[in-house]
């Protein structure tokens, strides 16, 4: 997820390392990175405000499979598929 200047504040979400095992993202809110599974919504490591935290459950919810898509092709070393911020 990207913020776009003018629109509510939102997490940002940034490449994958897929040469860790585990299929996750990182997430970013004002300064604070969370790393979450992409399988099961939980936070790996890192804290974000609660508030936070639901967007990106929310965000989750919609892109879970360009997400997985993203972690193969990370791993393939290819280029990501852009996903779409929050409306």
């Amino acid at each position: 997820m990207l913020a776009r200047p003018g629109r509510r504040s939102v997490p940002s979400s940034r490449s994958f390392d897929a040469k860790r095992g585990l299929p996750h993202f990182h997430a970013t809110y004002a300064g604070q990175t969370v790393v979450i599974s992409i399988e099961t919504g939980e936070v790996i490591a890192g804290v974000v405000p609660p508030r936070a935290l639901r967007l990106v459950a929310e965000w989750l919810e919609l892109h879970r499979d360009k997400l997985r898509l993203n972690w193969v092709r990370a791993r393939e070393a290819t280029p990501l598929v852009r996903i779409d911020p929050l409306p």
